[in-house]
């Protein structure tokens, strides 16, 4: 995997003045579109998207010093106007392109490769369990994205349920994990970053097809699941093993994501207050 992503990190700097298409970017790199943009983010903490443009911006920043006209540098990185480039760049520098030129001020974004280091003999638990194809049944809503902390969104959704749509979810309830689950699907751009929403469901596993209208159904399709048990405070644990995935266990395995929803359940420690045991379960296949 690491491979993949260097190969991509110089296929945009040969293409940096060209219109970088997502989708086109992972192709070539030969993973899946869904897969590679999640790796990416973890391991970078920048969307692709975000990456190209401050690649984009830096080497612009670097022609302007060289004396080229605004404009020239405007077009060749793809900005249709003059208006749009120095909004961009602004954003980015703090400073309009015009600055640059006058004051010789520079500021720089440089390019990425990926590496591994292994500290502290750190090992990740996981068993892959294989399962039929089920259903997630609950309660959904689009919610704000959310990386760090509680999302306040989501604890207005667990309070919203009624005692009906608990009463129907624990009928249907019939694979495991036998848990309440928390599920994240269609993103927005269908890749993660911290602008935007999703779908979040919190409810149940099942293989009935009937479903009231008080319901919501998601069907998935017979695959292979990554489960990451983890053990520590909350959220905090949960979110740093879904982080730890993604940039580190991915990367290393043999296995990648398919583009079904990734699930989570947790069960909060009575006799320490704060503390969950949860289990992440990723949709994956062998590469």
């Amino acid at each position: 995997m690491l491979h993949e992503l260097n190969r991509v990190i110089e296929y945009i700097e040969d293409h940096i003045t060209e219109e970088l298409s997502l989708e086109s970017i992972a192709e070539y790199a030969g993973i899946g579109d869904f897969h590679f943009r999640k790796v990416f983010f973890y391991l970078s903490g920048l969307t692709l998207s975000e990456y190209i443009k401050n690649r984009k911006l830096s080497e612009a920043n670097k022609d302007l010093l060289a004396g080229k006209r605004v404009t020239d540098v405007a077009f060749k990185y793809g900005y249709q106007s003059m208006d749009g480039f120095t909004r961009a760049f602004k954003k980015w520098s703090g400073l309009l392109p015009s600055d640059i030129i006058k004051k010789k001020v520079s500021k720089s974004f440089p390019k990425l490769s990926f590496i591994i280091t292994v500290t502290g003999g750190t090992t990740m638990e996981f068993r892959i369990e294989d399962k039929s194809a089920f259903h997630f049944v609950g309660v959904s809503k689009r919610v704000p994205m959310q990386f760090e902390g509680i999302n306040n969104e989501l604890v207005k959704l667990a309070r919203s349920i009624t005692d009906e749509q608990k009463k129907e979810m624990h009928s249907l309830q019939n694979i495991a994990p036998y848990e309440i689950v928390n599920v994240s699907y269609d993103a927005d751009a269908k890749f993660l970053k911290e602008e935007g929403d999703l779908t979040h469901m919190i409810g149940v596993l099942t293989t009935e097809n009937q479903v009231s209208e008080r319901l919501n159904k998601v069907s998935v399709e017979a695959c292979s699941w990554a489960v990451f048990p983890n053990e520590g405070p909350f959220p905090t644990a949960l979110q740093q093993t879904m982080a730890s995935i993604y940039a580190e266990w991915l990367p290393s395995s043999n296995y990648e994501v398919i583009d079904i929803p990734s699930f989570s359940f947790t069960k909060m420690d009575g006799q320490k207050m704060g503390h969950a045991y949860s289990e992440v379960w990723i949709p994956v296949r062998k590469k």
